[in-house]
């Protein structure tokens, strides 16, 4: 028979120092979710730009759109080596990925 658990009520063993994650000398917000997405050295700039730019998944999104541009134009003069056609490929199937995602969601994608 499964065993069912309600939210909460698994079984989790967290050690929690209050005076670590209270009083750290990083800033660290206090609440029931914290996320940490590791360190910069200009926290204060990146905050400022994640507010007025755009979330990092938009900033990743503006960049593939026009990388798929780039590489719609791309007509290299001389053969690629083989490493590099390798990595010409992983970008075109990772845009094409996001592309059917961004589809399926009814957002507006470029084709690579």
């Amino acid at each position: 028979m499964a065993e069912f658990k309600l939210p909460l009520s698994g079984n989790v063993s967290q050690l929690i120092n209050p005076w670590t994650s209270w009083f750290s000398s990083y800033g660290s917000q206090v609440g029931l979710i914290n996320i940490n997405l590791g360190q910069s050295p200009a926290p204060e700039v990146e905050q400022e730009i994640l507010d007025d730019v755009g979330s990092y998944g938009r900033q990743l999104g503006r960049i593939g759109d026009a990388l798929a541009v780039l590489l719609r134009h791309f007509h290299p003069a001389e053969p690629l080596e083989p490493d590099e056609e390798k990595a010409i490929r992983a970008v075109r199937a990772m845009l094409d990925q996001i592309e059917d995602i961004k589809d399926r969601h009814n957002r507006g994608a470029i084709s690579p």
